[in-house]
């Protein structure tokens, strides 16, 4: 198990960071307000870890209590990815604000949702 945490100039903690697996990456969210200044950093996030061939991921947004339409864009582009690569990507986590943004644009039709990092992973290992 390895454990990454990215850290800026000033040696603080960074919006995202990510523990790799055997099977899939869990990407956690470390931002309160998943919006417009950060949710480009995930998705960068997302696809450079789809780029080095992991087509599971596994994004934990426990820490997030606010997701505005940039966020949901992050996470559809992070779904899009594994599917397209046949592999999965599972939500983790959702606050229940988030949870309403996602049930009211209809995502959750769409999404693979757990309600934790440990039921996720169990959907990842079955």
């Amino acid at each position: 198990m390895k454990i990454y945490f990215k850290f800026d100039v000033n040696n603080e903690l960074m919006n995202f960071s990510k523990e790799e697996k055997d099977k899939y990456t869990i990407v956690t969210s470390n931002v309160e307000k998943l919006d417009s200044t950060n949710a480009p950093e995930l998705k960068s996030e997302l696809v450079l870890i789809n780029k080095n061939s992991v087509n599971n991921i596994v994004l934990d947004m426990s820490s997030s209590k606010y997701c505005d339409s940039s966020g949901l864009s992050a996470i559809l582009i992070g779904n899009r990815l594994c599917k397209d690569s046949g592999g999965k990507f599972v939500l983790s986590g959702l606050q229940p604000n988030v949870m309403k943004l996602v049930e009211i644009s209809q995502l959750h039709n769409v999404l693979n949702i757990a309600d934790s990092v440990n039921e996720a992973e169990a959907a990842m290992n079955a």
